[in-house]
């Protein structure tokens, strides 16, 4: 226990304050979240947005958090997890961003060590930086976003962040604010390294639930490159996006748009093997039975369990044909 928190202690020390101060910032439920973030609301579609980095495990899980048609909140250095929750309800009842951020740190006696940035769904942004962040730290608020960043390895961090975002205007917002971390990662980033990485995105307003309403929600919790990592995971999310469409066009009998997603998921990434099936599934239910075989016959080779799937959709209305033609793509060798 003691070899734990000799970091900790070290790091006090260095803070000019007494080991014995530990127990006041420090708790097991509040993770030492020394990183860069950004949060953001995209003007054009309400969507917010909030990104983190780290060289620390599972960052996403202290640091990001959001409700959709309320606001985001980034809280780290000396992370105080409870920020989240109670800023998005504090938002919630109707304070703006800085009234929320005001009311936490009045009743927050460590408020020096946090560094926290919050944003309401007007887009409105509060940012802290406490005196007592590890250097270097600071902060740089723009047009409805603000990027945070403690214990850098140069003070660069977050001017590069709000330029690479700023400069990103076409993009949809979760690309956007990968590109401000990119950016951060690109000027030095974390002085110890880089291990997790978060993204959440969730929509302006409510629909019918939140299910609905959380848009992105990806999570690197441990990598030598989290960064890659988790741009390579929107783009698979994205395909997604297309294969649900697709799975939604099958139900509504709308077979030229379900292929047309599928077509695009597949093109995405055309090695997944999920994506080619249900793509050639959908060309057999449209009567394209041998363009249906040429593209399932790789994917039996590669995996024969794919074929035993197979015999089992007409059961369950999934695959449309008639019993030779079944038996024709069974055969497949």
């Amino acid at each position: 226990m003691l070899r734990k928190l000799l970091p900790l202690l070290a790091m006090l020390t260095l803070l000019g304050r007494p080991a014995a101060w530990a127990q006041s910032i420090y708790s097991a439920t509040d993770p030492l979240a020394h990183t860069f973030s950004i949060v953001a609301r995209d003007p054009k579609t309400g969507e917010m947005a909030v990104a983190v980095q780290s060289h620390w495990f599972s960052v996403g899980t202290s640091v990001s958090w959001a409700e959709a048609g309320v606001g985001v909140v980034a809280t780290q250095s000396f992370t105080n997890k409870s920020f989240g929750l109670r800023g998005l309800a504090l938002l919630k009842s109707g304070k703006t961003a800085q009234q929320a951020l005001d009311e936490l740190l009045a009743a927050d006696e460590s408020r020096e060590v946090r560094q926290v940035a919050i944003l309401d769904n007007q887009g409105r942004v509060a940012t802290h930086t406490g005196n007592k962040c590890v250097d270097m730290a600071g902060q740089q608020q723009g047009n409805q976003f603000s990027v945070q960043a403690n214990m850098m390895l140069n003070n660069t961090v977050w001017g590069a962040m709000a330029k690479a975002y700023e400069a990103s205007a076409a993009l949809p917002l979760a690309e956007r604010v990968l590109a401000a971390l990119d950016a951060a990662q690109a000027a030095g980033g974390d002085i110890r390294g880089r291990q997790s990485a978060a993204l959440l995105v969730v929509r302006g307003t409510t629909t019918e639930g939140p299910w609905a309403d959380r848009l992105v929600d990806l999570r690197v919790d441990d990598s030598a490159a989290p960064l890659p990592e988790l741009r390579r995971l929107l783009k698979l999310h994205r395909a997604y996006d297309h294969m649900n469409a697709g799975d939604l066009a099958v139900e509504k009998n709308d077979m030229p748009k379900a292929i047309a997603e599928y077509q695009a998921a597949e093109k995405m990434f055309p090695q997944n093997l999920e994506m080619k099936y249900w793509h050639a599934i959908t060309l057999a239910n449209k009567q394209q039975v041998p363009a249906a075989l040429a593209l399932l016959k790789p994917i039996f080779q590669q995996e024969p369990n794919w074929r035993i799937l197979t015999e089992r959709l007409p059961k369950v209305g999934l695959l449309m044909v008639s019993p030779a033609e079944l038996k024709q793509i069974l055969a497949l060798k």
